[in-house]
């Protein structure tokens, strides 16, 4: 019987009847029904952090449901638990004085960074400053805002035009942002990136981008917005990207890692400066919010999952095994079938050559799925790319059987494809 679960991100015609179901993970590890045992090498979709089967994380949780689960935040309302992540996560951000907005997610942190910026400059009397600037090849979740600040085409295509005034421009070139401020003086209200664009290929910036970038929306009094759903809270071995890249951006937007998963949260991080009009004097109302921002079990885990980052050294940990990763991930550039090795953090891609994917369309999916026959979950990037982002307890020689397993894949795939091509 085929399934009744509508899976995101998914061909349903392909997985309807094929699902692998995830049973239970510990460590690095997790296992699916049938009792397959796979090296979680992407963290889930990059927020395990701290591994699965966490005792301390579902402890907390309960705890604070059997106090209060959740309760709305909307006007003067808090909760214990919003309040101390709050200031935990202003205290741990490159910007001084910052205040915290929760969400659900990183879709909605992009949301809401978006509609503030906008709402911003209404608020300080330049309601003209409209234009939103993003890069090539990003990802900005899925939302309204999100779908269209995407890089990613596939992502925003079949859509429409659902956010108008949204600028895309070349990934790595600082100057074309400061051609599209200079063509619209005085319209551009903020610019929006990834510290290291994730799910469009793990790309590190080139030397010397972020340092560009934000004396360019300094000169032009353009907002800098830094998407740190995926490089938030120690991927990159601090606890920003933003901080690793000395990037002190007016708003930061987080998510996956601050919980670790383990329940839905998102933050978004701002500075005086946007604050400023919300803030002092009479205030001007921010009409935003989502029915669990600040949910109370959900900021109780986060400060949970932030006292093991830091109680276990886990950034110190990520910076250790940061060359480590690289010098296993630089076997496979040995394969035929790869063309390079991106590394950063804890974070990783091998993309395939532009021969194996001509000769083969389908070569990163038949690579992932015999990957996973050799014990290895991993994802595809946009057909181009493998993705690596473990959880940041793994260890050395979890790192080797990791790419133990993917070298084992390109072998197989490789000889499948050589024997297609003589048959």
């Amino acid at each position: 019987m085929s399934t009744k679960l509508w899976h995101p991100f998914a061909n349903m015609a392909d997985i309807s009847k094929k699902e692998t179901i995830i049973d239970r993970g510990e460590g690095v590890w997790v296992w699916d029904t049938s009792g397959n045992r796979y090296l979680d090498a992407t963290a889930s979709l990059w927020y395990t952090l701290v591994g699965h089967g966490r005792a301390e994380l579902a402890e907390a949780a309960a705890r604070q449901m059997k106090k209060l689960a959740a309760y709305s935040t909307f006007g003067d309302f808090a909760n214990d638990p919003a309040l101390r992540l709050a200031e935990r996560v202003a205290a741990l951000s490159p910007i001084a004085n910052a205040a915290v907005f929760f969400t659900s997610g990183g879709s909605e942190s992009i949301e809401t960074a978006a509609k503030l910026v906008r709402r911003y400059w209404g608020a300080v009397g330049k309601p003209e400053r409209h234009l939103l600037i993003t890069r090539g090849g990003s990802y900005h979740g899925v939302a309204g805002y999100g779908t269209s600040l995407a890089g990613i085409e596939p992502n925003a295509a079949g859509y429409g035009e659902l956010i108008p005034g949204v600028i895309c421009v070349a990934p790595d070139d600082p100057r074309a942002v400061e051609d599209v401020i200079e063509q619209h003086s005085g319209e551009v209200a903020g610019f929006f990136g990834e510290p290291v664009r994730g799910a469009g290929g793990v790309y590190p910036p080139v030397a010397g981008y972020w340092e560009q970038i934000q004396r360019i929306c300094r000169k032009n009094d353009v907002l800098l917005v830094a998407d740190e759903v995926i490089t938030g809270f120690g991927r990159l071995g601090t606890w920003f990207g933003s901080s690793r890249f000395n990037i002190v951006p007016d708003i930061i937007t987080g998510a996956k890692g601050v919980t670790s998963g383990y329940l839905p949260l998102g933050v978004v991080i701002c500075g005086e400066r946007v604050q400023e009009p919300f803030w002092r004097g009479a205030g001007t109302m921010f009409r935003h919010g989502y029915t669990y921002s600040g949910h109370a079990a959900a900021c109780a885990v986060g400060i949970r999952n932030l006292e093991i980052i830091e109680k276990e050294n886990l950034l110190g940990r990520a910076s250790d095994l940061e060359p480590v990763l690289a010098s296993e991930m630089q076997r496979l550039l040995q394969h035929p079938l790869i063309k390079e090795v991106r590394c950063i953090g804890l974070t990783a891609a091998c993309e395939f050559s532009a021969e194996a994917r001509q000769n083969n369309p389908r070569v990163a999916d038949d690579v992932l799925a015999e990957a996973r026959r050799n014990g290895v979950i991993t994802r595809s990037l946009l057909g181009h790319s493998l993705q690596v982002s473990p959880p940041l307890i793994i260890t050395r020689e979890e790192l080797k059987f990791m790419v133990d397993g993917f070298l084992a894949a390109l072998n197989h795939v490789e000889t499948e494809m050589t024997e297609m091509r003589r048959a």
